[in-house]
């Protein structure tokens, strides 16, 4: 592996600059707040705004989410949900929403609101933050009903994920390796032991994607084919993301045409800052870098268990369901050094073990240093309660 890793560090600069050009006019403040999230791990809930600019940025958002704008049952299902959130909201928090936002404007167009100035924007955003937890309840609880097992939704994700890399890479990003896994049973005993926090649902990593990149620069172009194509911004898990390698504010500061959405984003930081410092793992080498991050991603169940969008069993929920995915980005010289000395992937498991076998055996040695004497059972012990 590392032979091919260290031919795509070296044949990183041939070419790359004015394809990276070409690729650097193609953001959008869409496509920088969204990357942000997946590096810093917000929580969308806290945004004032969002930074759409027209219909086109939209429709892919929804897309994203496994939502068609042709289709008029996916539509449909958007109206139930704002008109669920205004109910909500008015009854429930004693909201008044705008009738325009809360009747009007069509559902998809919220998003564009949202991204405009004056009062509109605030109502708009106020429905979209209650929309966007019912949508994601409303996964959850169609998982419940389902008759498939763990084990097809699995499948159907990576088919999905397999699918969105072959069409990045077709798009033009330089991704030199890619791999997924499902954690095996023994691998997820053992994470759950050696964690603090021991409670299988916050296991996230069940499902996981790795990725190795040409260059430094490229793993932001692949965020941003992610986030256009795979995984919605708004559902990354906050907290839980990790970055040791993207500047995205320096990486913006060396292209003129970035450097004009700075303001924006810093503005954005100041509204909606991280909401804590991410949990380094303390299993990992001290010079481990890479970019971690955790996302639920939706799922259509209409197509997998091949029935019509209108069945009766997605009348109430929908028909996408999330599955809590992991995706890993290095680059080529970071992945080659992350298997070197105290970052090596043996030495992360050899530390995990010792801080399980610890856990386990935690004052076993003092337990056996008390062992108290055998008890003499040929007669009345002092105290004994027994009957003559």
């Amino acid at each position: 592996m590392l032979d091919g890793l260290e031919a795509a560090a070296q044949n990183k600069a041939k070419g790359e600059g004015e394809a990276q050009d070409g690729r650097v006019a193609l953001f959008s403040i869409a496509d920088l707040t969204a990357i942000r999230n997946l590096v810093r791990g917000g929580a969308v809930i806290d945004w004032h705004r969002l930074y759409f600019s027209d219909r086109g940025q939209v429709d892919r958002f929804l897309r994203v989410h496994e939502f068609d704008p042709d289709s008029g049952q996916d539509m449909a299902r958007l109206e139930a949900l704002r008109e669920q959130a205004v109910d909500y909201l008015e009854r429930h928090l004693g909201f008044h929403i705008a009738e325009e936002v809360a009747e009007r404007i069509p559902a998809r167009d919220l998003l564009l609101v949202a991204s405009q100035n004056g009062k509109r924007r605030t109502h708009a955003c106020v429905v979209l933050k209650v929309m966007h937890v019912l949508q994601h309840l409303a996964g959850r609880e169609l998982v419940n009903r389902l008759s498939v097992s763990a084990d097809q939704i699995f499948h159907a994700v990576e088919d999905k994920v397999l699918r969105t890399v072959e069409e990045m890479k077709g798009a033009g990003c330089a991704i030199v390796e890619f791999e997924w896994s499902r954690k095996e049973p023994d691998s997820l005993i053992t994470k759950l032991l050696a964690k603090r926090d021991n409670i299988a649902a916050h296991v996230y990593d069940k499902l996981r994607f790795r990725m190795i990149t040409q260059s430094e620069d490229e793993i932001v172009f692949v965020l941003r084919e992610l986030v256009q194509r795979l995984v919605p911004f708004n559902y990354v898990i906050p907290g839980e993301s990790l970055n040791d390698i993207v500047d995205l504010d320096g990486f913006m500061e060396r292209d003129p045409t970035l450097q004009r959405h700075l303001p924006r984003l810093l503005d954005l930081s100041t509204v909606a800052a991280d909401k804590r410092t991410p949990v380094v793992n303390e299993f990992s080498g001290p010079s481990y870098r890479v970019v971690n991050f955790v996302a639920d991603l939706p799922v259509r169940v209409d197509k997998l268990l091949d029935r019509p969008p209108n069945d009766d069993l997605f009348m109430d929920n929908g028909a996408v369901v999330y599955v809590l995915t992991e995706f890993q980005i290095v680059d080529a010289r970071t992945a080659e050094a992350n298997e070197i000395g105290e970052n090596s992937h043996d030495r992360y498991k050899e530390r995990q073990i010792m801080r399980v076998k610890a856990r386990l055996a935690h004052g076993m040695k003092d337990d056996e240093d008390r062992t108290p004497p055998p008890l003499d059972l040929t007669g009345r012990q002092d105290g004994d309660l027994g009957h003559d």
